[in-house]
């Protein structure tokens, strides 16, 4: 069974502004690359960069919990270093989050945007080495199948962005939801092969109008309303490094 990789996004900073990407390179045991290298954490996550563990996404923000955050559209430049942000009625911002003033002046930037919304102290985390900010600790790619959201957009009647579920790879050509029974299946896509971890169970991260940063639409109840559960993606881990540009082929080999 085949399909199409139609788009590649990576967010560098966790729950901020998808990229565009026209190629990456996966590698074994790591995450999508340029993917969750930052995290805001409101108030005292317990995040130790020596000793770098899981920490659920309640604990830092992103758009489950505080929507505004899609109001900031940022960008990571990979020529400077040098990341972006703007918003409106705030100031541009550009700073290197390598370095801790410009994490600091990232963390300020944002207290102003968010205002109360932000209900404890912000502070940029930056991911040691190879890890990062995941959602799951062993989700390190995901995926959205297109013709499940639009299965998705025929049940309730409306449009639904595949950006709301933040995925790092989309594709086109398989039947709607077969995802969901791939766990343990391989797949090749590109020059990489990667097996399926499990299926995405969704949060209120995608009740968030990407564009909006609007709590407009309760996606959750509407899966489970339609389909009995609140799946919707895969997660993905690499077993054979290789490159995956957009137009590859990605086909389920067994």
């Amino acid at each position: 069974m085949k399909a199409t990789v139609t788009a590649l996004y990576r967010h560098p900073v966790k729950g901020f502004t998808p990229e565009r990407l026209d190629a990456a390179d996966l590698t074994v045991g790591e995450g999508f690359p340029g993917d969750r290298l930052y995290a805001v954490e409101v108030g005292p996550s317990g995040f130790d960069p020596d000793h770098p563990a899981f920490i659920r996404k309640t604990r830092f923000a992103v758009l489950a919990h505080i929507a505004q955050v899609a109001k900031a559209r940022t960008r990571l430049d990979d020529a400077t270093g040098l990341f972006h942000a703007t918003a409106p009625s705030q100031p541009d911002f550009a700073a290197d989050l390598a370095g801790e003033p410009g994490r600091a002046a990232f963390a300020a930037w944002l207290t102003v945007l968010l205002g109360e919304a932000a209900h404890a102290p912000l502070k940029v985390l930056r991911a040691p080495g190879g890890w990062r900010f995941m959602d799951h600790p062993q989700g390190h790619v995901s995926i959205i199948n297109l013709n499940s959201i639009r299965d998705l957009e025929a049940k309730i009647g409306r449009p639904v962005d595949p950006l709301r579920f933040r995925a790092n790879l989309y594709v086109e050509g398989w039947p709607a939801w077969v995802e969901n029974d791939w766990a343990g299946r391989t797949l090749a896509i590109g020059g990489a092969t990667v097996a399926g971890y499990k299926p995405i169970v969704r949060c209120a991260a995608t009740h968030v109008d990407p564009t909006t940063a609007e709590r407009d639409m309760d996606v959750v109840k509407a899966l489970f309303d339609h389909y009995g559960h609140t799946l919707c993606g895969l997660y993905l881990q690499t077993t054979v490094p290789g490159r995956v540009t957009v137009g590859d082929d990605l086909e389920l080999l067994t």
